[in-house]
């Protein structure tokens, strides 16, 4: 037996390699997609008890559902989306003004 680890990356072939790379990365990935999901879903929990107290507090709730719809939209419905960014923009244009 030997003191120090042996690196078993360095003795796997290039094509062995990419594959555990992968792998890791996936892993990492499907992780943080978790924690994301877990987040997304606690926040949600909040913007569906805590009533807007504010405007500037009822345009975020607002502006989170449609980024939701928007993500949710086909890539050929650039009407909606263009409805959506006009409204995004207002909302960012008279919170400026408050």
């Amino acid at each position: 037996m030997t003191e120090s680890p042996v690196e078993l990356d360095s003795r796997r072939g290039m094509a062995a390699q990419k594959a555990t790379d992968i792998r890791r990365i996936l892993a990492e990935v499907e992780s943080n997609a978790k924690a994301l999901r877990k987040r997304q879903q606690e926040l949600e929990e909040h913007l569906l008890t805590a009533p807007a107290t504010t405007w500037p507090e009822a345009a975020a709730k607002a502006r989170y559902v449609l980024n939701l719809y928007a993500a949710s939209l086909s890539v050929q419905d650039s009407r909606h989306r263009d409805l959506i960014t006009i409204v995004l923009d207002d909302f960012t244009r008279l919170a400026a003004n408050d």
